[in-house]
């Protein structure tokens, strides 16, 4: 039996740290500083994202206002007038050597120079490899491109998937001289994450996910939470996979080497055995936007409407996500390098755990 325990919003205030929920000190808004960057007075809303490099500072993706940068001392905006694909950001990485890149919607990538970002131009479609490296970056391709970018420290590589039958089936079932606003590859992807293993994980949006392993293509629940599509992965301590819920769990299972002229799977290709999960459709945690896990190893669900659940294995406890009373639309939930936990949400703005509770993040 499993026992939910419920934690009320506080606004809870620590001191000390790089940024806390009342951050300062900003410059005042629209003057330089010594490298001619334009501060801003705060973030915007729609703050989708949130990521720390190495150097400790923190960077915010927004959804139409571009990217955000704090030192700890200003908050400096960067746009497409500093080099940005989009000012709609989807994701925020960095690589070995500290370099920032930014994937934006529509598709593109663009790193930081120092001063402002650079736009990748992708090879040639005939030169793109597909390749598991250990300090490639992967990117979402952008929507309706059914695609994906993978930086491997030279070069931007822009990658589509072999086709499936369930991919051509679904072209079948909704061609776009029928259906013209359909506009959207079932191979669309929406979150790319690396297992254990170093196996990467693509999450699309019809087709449910696809494991890549450096050599082959394995795909994982067809269906899977219908129109919501698979937007974040958990690999759990048995080494089982969750695709966006904590109803069903996945577990591989190799095929055995096949007989000359038997039916089936290829030789030594990957299977997945569904399983159920820790949830049912019932429970408000069932679903999730994203998921993390803290320096003691325990889970951090985050989910579009019913706030953040933690689950340590047995039981799910409630951190509401509150603004004036209503429930906020959490969008991601990231773990930055002091092992805070931080969400980006769609319409208000970035929150961090403080104490026992959520509270917004403001710059003054």
């Amino acid at each position: 039996m499993k026992t939910l325990l419920l934690i009320p919003l506080l606004l809870v205030v620590l001191a000390g740290g790089a940024c806390q929920t009342s951050c300062s000190p900003v410059s005042p808004p629209g003057t330089a500083d010594a490298a001619g960057e334009q501060t801003a007075p705060d973030m915007g809303d729609h703050i989708w994202s949130v990521f720390q490099g190495k150097d400790s500072t923190y960077w915010f993706g927004s959804d139409g206002q571009g990217v955000y940068r704090y030192d700890g001392k200003a908050l400096v905006r960067f746009t497409t007038e500093h080099g940005l694909t989009s000012d709609h950001i989807r994701g925020i990485q960095e690589d070995r050597s500290g370099n920032i890149f930014v994937c934006t919607e529509p598709g593109g990538v663009s790193r930081f120079d120092g001063h402002g970002f650079v736009a990748l131009t992708p090879l040639d479609p005939s030169k793109g490899e597909w390749k598991l490296g250990p300090d490639d970056l992967w990117f979402p391709g952008g929507q309706d491109t059914g695609a994906v970018y993978r930086w491997d420290g030279a070069s931007l590589h822009r990658l589509t998937f072999p086709a499936t039958e369930a991919g051509d089936a679904h072209y079948a079932a909704l061609p776009r001289w029928k259906y013209p606003n359909a506009r959207y590859s079932p191979y669309d992807v929406y979150t790319i994450f690396k297992d254990s293993r170093g196996h990467l994980w693509f999450g699309t949006a019809v087709l449910g996910a696809c494991r890549y392993d450096g050599s082959s293509f394995a795909w994982v629940g067809h269906g899977e939470n219908a129109n919501f599509g698979v937007r974040a992965f958990v690999e759990d301590a048995d080494g089982k996979f969750w695709l966006s819920n904590a109803v069903n769990r996945y577990a591989e299972e190799p095929v055995p080497l096949a007989t000359p002229g038997a039916d089936g799977p290829p030789p030594g290709a990957a299977r997945f055995r569904k399983e159920p999960g820790p949830a049912t459709h019932a429970d408000p945690y069932s679903a999730f936007m994203s998921a993390v896990r803290d320096k003691d190893g325990v889970l951090w669900i985050a989910t579009l409407h019913e706030g953040v659940w933690r689950f340590d294995g047995r039981v799910w406890t409630h951190f509401p996500v509150l603004h004036d009373g209503k429930p906020v639309r959490v969008y991601s939930i990231q773990r930055d390098r002091r092992d805070r936990l931080w969400l980006g949400t769609q319409e208000n703005g970035v929150y961090r755990l403080d104490g026992a509770a959520f509270a917004r993040v403001k710059f003054e």
